[in-house]
């Protein structure tokens, strides 16, 4: 699978949402980053099911693992210093 396929299937569930994924090995790792202040007041376990749940099957066949960042607007702006 390619990483802009994984961003597509997340912009589809989370439509405003910042979303970047990156290949880690092979078409089956990755690591995704999802901005949106839907994840506002949600646990961190609540934010991946969300993420989880946006790329649906591809979980059980085309992606091995992931590796999620969700945060909201705020929060990523804390991390950037501004």
């Amino acid at each position: 699978m390619e990483a802009s396929r994984l961003e597509a299937m997340i912009l589809k569930a989370i439509p405003e949402a910042e979303v970047e994924a990156v290949d880690l090995q092979g078409g089956d790792h990755f690591e995704v980053t999802v901005i949106s202040d839907r994840f506002h007041g949600a646990s961190l376990l609540a934010r991946h099911r969300m993420v989880y749940a946006a790329l649906g099957d591809a979980m059980q066949g085309a992606v091995h693992a992931l590796t999620i960042r969700a945060l909201t607007t705020a929060e990523r702006n804390e991390r950037l210093g501004g």
